[in-house]
C-alpha cells in the first residue's frame, strides 16, 4: 500500500471543501437543535435552497456573486418561515414530521421536469461559478503544500470555505452568550418557564429556525461552488442524516464540536476507503472487490458512532450534565 498517499488524501480532508460545507450545515443544525431544541430533519432543504438559489440567480437572473449569494439566504429564510409558522406553535415532533417531508417535496420538485426552466430538472445546473472565481487573488498554477497539491481554484475556495466557517463560529459564540442565547436555551429546556416570564417564545424559535436555515443555505452554496455542478440527487435525505451525524460526533449544544466533527468523520471516510482499498488491490480482503468499499466504510463508521453513542453521548466537547437535563 502508499501509506503517503494515504496519509495525504486522508489529510486533505481536513480542509476539505465539502468538509467546511458540513460543519457549515451542521453549525445550522447546532441552533436549532443544540441551542433550541428544534428538531429539523430536513437540513438539506436549506441547503439546496442556498444552493439553487445562488446558481439560479447567476444563470437566469445575471446578478454578481453578491447578488446570488443574497438571493440563496433569502430563498432558505423564506421557506424557514412558511414552515415555521404553521408548526412552531405546536409540539417539536410536529416540526420534525413537516421538516422531512418538505426536504423530499423539494427534492422531487427541484428534479421534476416541470421547473427544468429553474433547476435544470435531473440534469441539474453548472458552470454558475464564473463570478465567485473572477474573485481569485492567487495566480494560476498548482502548489505544493506539503500534504496535498491543489489548483488556485481549490485554494481559493477552500479559503471561501472556511473564512465563512470561522465567521460564522464567532457570531454563534458571541449570540449564544448573549440573552437572546440564554434565552433559546431556556426555551430548549423547558419553554413553558420561558413563557411564564414574558418572553414571546414563537418569536424566538422563528428566529432561530431562519438564522439556522440561513447558515445551513451558506453550507449548501460552498457544497456547490466547488465543482459547479448543482443536481437534484445531491440533497437526499442521506445528506440531512450526514449532518446529524457531524453534529452528534462534535457535540450537539457546542460551537466547536460540528466543525471538529465534519473534520473527523470525513477523515475517517477517506482513511477507511483508502486502507480498504489498498487491502483489496494487495489480495489482503479476497472476499471483496473496490465497488463494495464504499458500502464496508459506511459500516465502519456506523459501528464508530455506536460506539461512541455507547462511551460518549454527548460527542466530542458536549457537556454530559447538560444532555442529561434536556433529556
Amino acid at each position: 500500500m502508499d501509506f503517503a498517499q494515504i496519509f495525504s488524501l486522508t489529510a486533505g480532508e481536513l480542509f476539505g471543501v465539502f468538509t467546511a460545507a458540513y460543519a457549515l450545515c451542521a453549525l445550522g443544525l447546532a441552533m436549532h437543535f443544540g441551542y433550541t431544541g428544534l428538531l429539523n430533519f430536513g437540513q438539506a432543504a436549506f441547503a439546496a435552497l442556498g444552493a439553487y438559489g445562488y446558481a439560479f440567480a447567476t444563470l437566469n437572473l445575471h446578478w454578481n456573486m453578491w447578488g446570488s449569494f443574497a438571493f440563496g439566504i433569502i430563498c432558505s429564510a423564506v421557506f424557514a418561515l412558511i414552515m415555521g409558522i404553521p408548526t412552531l406553535r405546536l409540539r417539536a415532533d410536529y416540526l420534525a414530521i413537516v421538516t422531512i417531508a418538505a426536504a423530499q417535496a423539494l427534492y422531487y420538485a427541484f428534479g421534476t421536469s416541470q421547473f427544468a426552466w429553474a433547476t435544470g430538472g435531473s440534469n441539474g445546473l453548472s458552470q454558475f461559478g464564473t463570478d465567485f472565481y473572477s474573485y481569485n487573488p492567487i495566480p494560476e498554477g498548482r502548489y505544493d503544500l506539503g500534504i496535498v497539491t491543489l489548483s488556485e481554484k481549490e485554494i481559493w475556495v477552500r479559503i471561501v470555505a472556511w473564512g465563512l466557517v470561522a465567521i460564522v463560529a464567532v457570531l454563534l459564540v458571541v449570540l449564544t452568550r448573549s440573552p437572546w442565547g440564554r434565552t433559546l436555551k431556556g426555551i430548549r429546556e423547558d419553554e413553558d418557564a420561558v413563557r411564564s416570564l414574558g418572553k414571546n417564545v414563537f418569536v424566538y424559535k422563528m428566529q432561530s429556525l431562519v438564522l439556522g436555515g440561513v447558515i445551513g443555505s451558506l453550507g449548501g452554496m460552498i457544497f456547490v461552488l466547488s465543482s459547479q455542478t448543482n443536481q437534484a440527487s445531491t440533497w437526499v435525505s442521506n445528506f440531512t442524516f450526514m449532518t446529524w451525524t457531524v453534529l452528534l460526533l462534535g457535540g450537539a449544544a457546542t460551537i466547536l464540536g460540528p466543525i471538529v466533527g465534519s473534520a473527523v468523520f470525513f477523515m475517517f471516510l477517506m482513511l477507511t476507503q483508502t486502507v480498504l482499498e489498498g487491502l483489496v488491490n494487495i489480495g489482503a480482503l479476497p472476499f471483496l472487490s473496490i465497488a463494495q468499499v464504499g458500502q464496508i466504510r459506511y459500516l465502519l463508521v456506523g459501528l464508530f458512532l455506536m460506539l461512541l453513542v455507547i462511551f460518549r453521548p454527548q460527542g466530542f466537547f458536549g457537556n454530559k450534565k447538560e444532555m442529561q437535563f434536556n433529556g
